[in-house]
């Protein structure tokens, strides 16, 4: 066995030689033997003090052009903007506007230092050894909340069955972490795991584990599994439910982690894929064209000082295990308590206790959705936006390294942007109401010999502006042209037309959509100010079309006050109207753009056209194709409801083998079990019975073996079920 040695110096266990899956690890339970590797929680005002070695040349020029230059176009900006105003802010307003547009111009040129920084200085492929054994044995992790178990289990089965054809099944077990509330997808969970479990018997294991209590959303879904059975793994392949990744990738990834001793996390950049409304595709194809050049850009400047982004990313167990259990934020919710955005921490302390986090953005073969709609977007947004403010109370913790405190910044930074933005265009209203109806005062001091005119030099902001535009648009037109010099890139988009067309629509309705996405995301950082939580719902992965009436419920503020600013700015400052226009155009047609953004037929009419097209939809993987067509043979398998129970007796008892140990009940537990026995006894027949059931008492039912039993036996039609149940267990 291979010895894995500490970046600290300290010896790491030896790699677990990878087993072959036996056949009797599929019949007696649910998961694994225990194998618990304590996840001690680490303290952000202490920290052993672990001595890194100096950056490399690339990485510090990377960082000296990426923030040197940022720094560097921001003061020029700022000067710029002084010497609009005659090179002096004679009101409060002026100063307030020149500090908006200072941190506004700063953001802008950090997006373009960072594409030149990637163009300069991006790592290269990583040379390592591509043939033999892999080393230790990776867990294929797969969080799940409420989640569609035909297309998770879909993925994964592609994924195994991909690993078992190259060879390498023996090296890797899939393991479904469920924090599942609704107790009917638990039912489909588990009918869709004994599946997938013998679809891959013999050929890659495969392992199951519902929580009763969700500690810490997936962070805690993560402490959970390791604590339980992290010490029979050396690495863990972390997923998102809409991941799915390249067995060549994963493979890839195994073997560049097996020859860097000291790497605690690898980083994919995952490209989005399988959208099906207009929102889906936008992002997709800036994704898939701009992505690139702005992923070279971060890894250029973070170096071995990386970010791990939740999931795409294989993890060393152990070291992940010792540097990275998260403590409870002090304070009260939507700032303290549980830390939601984990990774951007787990990357942080991980690094602060030695061990090196990479993102090396030429592993391709790396997939996740996209959100499906605007408002999709927004309700996933609110809590990334929760998450990345209380990094505010992280980012002091003690020993950080400084490019992981700058990753927290920039997060913060990002959602405060919008504020920011909707500030600085309302100062510039107040500004131009301002110079139209108040006559200025030319002689402030009665003994003033010279007028104070009003200076406001147009020509040098019109140039000011067009160089934000440019330092805005540099990403994309680097996207554009790297995606235009590549024969695959232009044939992955449609032909070099095409890329060109959809270039600009994407420009076009990116710049519609921004106006409403900055007062949705003004609106969330608002609301965790005054303290409201964003809670944890189910991810809405599959588009629903909205309709007129909801599109202006939410969006109708928005049009009210486009339509009095266009009117404000037509009445008293025409000659303005055209700087503003791409802001009130957004805001007036953001209810159809909404609408528009879930839509089938604006996909279609888009993809009819020819635009918006990405690689994945000209020439699908053939892991995608067979991770659709896996999903489809799940479809029936998952779609088992708790009456099918009272007379399946296959399924009641592969579900009875599912559901693992009950924990110790509580009262409301307990009432809640006695209460469903009682309704299970008094009812006719199974239907009525699950009609009476309230969602705790079906909780109840479907994690109980007594009265699963119960449900089996009840009925007359189910009595040969019942026998067979109990012979099983």
């Amino acid at each position: 066995m291979s010895e894995q040695s500490d970046p600290r110096g300290i010896a790491a266990r030896p790699a677990a030689t990878p087993a072959p899956a036996r056949p009797a690890e599929f019949l007696h339970s649910p998961t694994p033997p225990p194998a618990p590797l304590e996840m001690p929680e680490q303290e952000l005002a202490r920290a052993p003090v672990v001595a890194f070695p100096p950056a490399s040349v690339e990485t510090a020029f990377a960082r000296l052009v990426a923030f040197g230059g940022a720094a560097g176009l921001t003061a020029y900006g700022f000067d710029q903007m002084l010497l609009v105003f005659g090179n002096e802010t004679r009101t409060f307003f002026q100063l307030v506007l020149l500090g908006l547009f200072t941190i506004t111009f700063g953001w802008i040129s950090l997006s373009a230092t960072q594409t030149i920084a990637g163009l300069l200085f991006a790592p290269g492929r990583r040379d390592v050894p591509r043939e033999g054994p892999l080393k230790g044995r990776t867990a294929i992790l797969m969080p799940v909340y409420n989640e569609d178990p035909s297309s998770t289990c879909g993925a994964l089965a592609a994924m195994g069955e991909a690993l078992a054809e190259a060879g390498h099944g023996n090296a890797f077990e899939i393991f479904i972490l469920s924090d599942t509330r609704d107790p009917g997808t638990w039912l489909m969970e588990t009918a869709a795991f004994n599946a997938l479990r013998a679809r891959l018997a013999g050929r890659v294991a495969v392992w199951y584990r519902r929580r009763w209590r969700n500690t810490g959303k997936k962070a805690g879904n993560l402490h959970d599994f390791i604590t339980g059975w992290g010490g029979r793994y050396d690495y863990m392949l972390v997923l998102d439910a809409d991941s799915l990744m390249d067995a060549a990738t994963i493979v890839e990834m195994v073997r560049r982690m097996d020859a860097a001793p000291g790497l605690g996390i690898l980083q994919t950049v995952p490209a989005l894929a399988g959208g099906t409304t207009l929102f889906a595709r936008l992002q997709q194809f800036a994704g898939r064209i701009y992505g690139p050049v702005i992923a070279r850009g971060v890894a250029a400047w973070q170096g071995l000082d990386g970010n791990y982004w939740g999931h795409n990313a294989l993890i060393r167990v152990p070291a992940f295990a010792a540097s990275c259990g998260l403590p409870q934020l002090p304070g009260r919710k939507p700032f303290g308590g549980h830390i939601l955005s984990h990774d951007f921490v787990e990357a942080a302390l991980i690094r602060r206790a030695g061990w090196e986090v990479r993102m090396d953005p030429d592993l391709g073969g790396s997939w996740e959705g996209a959100p499906p709609s605007l408002l999709d977007l927004a309700v996933r947004d609110r809590r990334w936006a929760q998450g990345n403010l209380q990094h505010a109370k992280v980012i002091g913790a003690h020993r950080l390294r400084l490019p992981n405190r700058v990753h927290m910044a920039i997060g913060i930074g990002a959602y405060l942007m919008s504020p920011i933005w909707l500030a600085m265009l309302l100062v510039g209203m107040v500004l131009t109401a301002q110079t139209m109806l108040v006559r200025p005062e030319y002689f402030a001091d009665t003994l003033q010999l010279f007028p104070d005119w009003p200076v406001f030099d147009a020509e040098r902001m019109r140039h000011l502006f067009l160089l934000a535009m440019g330092l805005l648009l540099l990403p994309k037109i680097a996207g554009l042209m790297r995606a235009l010099s590549c024969r695959a890139g232009r044939r992955g988009a449609g032909g070099a037309a095409r890329l060109l067309a959809s270039t600009v629509f994407e420009v076009l309705l990116s710049a519609l959509y921004a106006p409403t996405l900055m007062l949705l995301q003004a609106r969330h950082v608002t609301e965790i100010l005054l303290g409201r939580d964003s809670g944890w719902g189910r991810q809405q992965r599959e588009g629903m079309e909205l309709s007129w009436r909801e599109a202006f419920a939410r969006h109708w503020s928005g049009v009210v006050a486009g339509l009095v600013l266009g009117a404000a700015f037509a009445w008293f400052a025409p000659n303005q109207v055209i700087w503003i226009l791409p802001v009130l155009a957004g805001l007036v047609l953001a209810p159809a753009l909404s609408r528009w953004s879930s839509a089938r037929h604006a996909a279609d009419w888009a993809l009819g056209h020819k635009l918006l097209v990405t690689p994945e939809e000209e020439s699908p993987p053939a892991i995608m194709r067979a991770a659709a067509a896996a999903a489809a043979e799940f479809e029936p398998v998952s779609q088992i409801r708790i009456e099918t129970l009272a007379q399946d007796a296959g399924a009641l008892a592969l579900h009875l083998r599912s559901i693992g140990s009950p924990p110790e009940w509580d009262e409301s537990q307990t009432i809640a079990r006695v209460t469903a026995r009682a309704k299970i006894e008094a009812a006719d027949r199974p239907e009525q019975a699950a009609r009476w059931l309230t969602s705790q008492e079906h909780e109840m039912l479907v994690g109980s073996a007594d009265l699963l039993r119960l449900w089996g036996a009840r009925w007359p039609q189910a009595a040969t079920a019942a026998r067979d149940v109990a012979a099983v267990s």
